[in-house]
């Protein structure tokens, strides 16, 4: 979702449009739709105000509210794998797990095993 616009357009798009100029022409001068500056018309009414909405929702839902919580309960069991995580954690998958992760910043652990013998390397130098 794009940030919304600022307030100081809102206020001086809306200003021209009571000083008398049309929808079309203060669209076509601020460079906001005709519907942008019909909801801000509606907003100033309904709510008094043209500060934009914050604290909504970025992104899709999300199954793990609270990152600082989540962050506590894998710092407390740090050898559980993503899938064991997903089971203990409530009704998520290992995805899920994987993506809260990754926004607090630690990796996830892919096996609850170690690999027996180490990858084979090609004797290339990256």
């Amino acid at each position: 979702m794009p940030s919304p616009l600022s307030l100081d357009l809102r206020l001086r798009v809306l200003e021209k449009v009571d000083a008398g100029m049309s929808m079309t022409a203060a669209s076509e001068l601020f460079l906001v739709t005709r519907r942008t500056i019909y909801n801000w018309l509606k907003k100033r009414s309904q709510d008094g105000h043209l500060n934009p909405e914050d604290g909504y929702q970025k992104g899709h839902s999300h199954k793990i509210k609270d990152l600082l919580e989540f962050k506590k309960f894998v710092d407390l069991n740090p050898s559980r794998t993503a899938e064991e995580i997903a089971s203990n954690w409530g009704n998520i998958s290992k995805m899920t797990v994987w993506r809260a992760l990754k926004k607090i910043g630690y990796s996830h652990k892919k096996k609850a095993f170690n690999t027996k013998k180490e990858a084979k390397t090609s004797g290339k130098s990256f």
